[in-house]
């Protein structure tokens, strides 16, 4: 092999083993992910809990004697509120309320792999389609491609209202502090 001739590429065919780590990966992915989801959204609801009811113990009861402080307190409190809003709302779990049948699994309509789809059926009918699909590999297949599908847009989702969250408490925050300060500069 000369100098100028580029190395040969390896390539990769698509086996079963290889199938099969693919989606293994990608579960884990998506599993690892959630849960870090929810971790944060546990955090921001701790924290907001925390501040909230720091304000209601120690500064509400002074607001009859400095009213300045209620501009201030409400922003801060106002902005707790909206940033736990959304961390709920992360963390909620959300399931189908749709009842999927055997039927519907036979004729790939409904995807069996997802606990949110299945919790409906019968036990001997989630079995019986689980075996079926157990010996249709490209019905396997394209149910774990589209329970893998909804895990990413379930992730999405939760990501996107932990967004929300954070930039709710960041904005929040800042705006807090100045109004805190700005009020403290006009009454001193």
């Amino acid at each position: 092999m000369s100098e100028d001739t580029p190395p040969k590429k390896k390539k990769f065919g698509s086996t079963k083993r290889g199938i099969s780590d693919m989606y293994r990966t990608s579960y884990r992915t998506h599993v690892e992910l959630s849960g870090l989801a929810d971790n944060k959204s546990n955090i921001m609801i701790s924290i907001n809990g925390i501040i909230i009811s720091i304000i209601l113990a120690s500064i509400s009861p002074k607001i009859d004697s400095n009213p300045w402080l209620l501009l201030p307190t409400a922003v801060l409190l106002l902005t707790c509120l909206g940033s736990m809003v959304y961390a709920v709302l992360s963390a909620r779990p959300r399931v189908s309320k749709e009842v999927v049948t055997l039927d519907d699994v036979r004729a790939n309509r409904a995807n069996i792999l997802f606990f949110g789809n299945f919790y409906t059926m019968e036990r001997e009918e989630y079995v019986e389609g689980l075996e079926e699909l157990m010996q249709d590999s490209q019905r396997l297949y394209d149910n774990m491609s589209r329970d893998l599908h909804g895990l990413g847009v379930v992730l999405a989702r939760k990501y996107r209202l932990l967004r929300y969250a954070y930039n709710i408490f960041m904005v929040g925050l800042i705006l807090s502090v100045f109004s805190f300060i700005t009020v403290f500069i006009m009454v001193s």
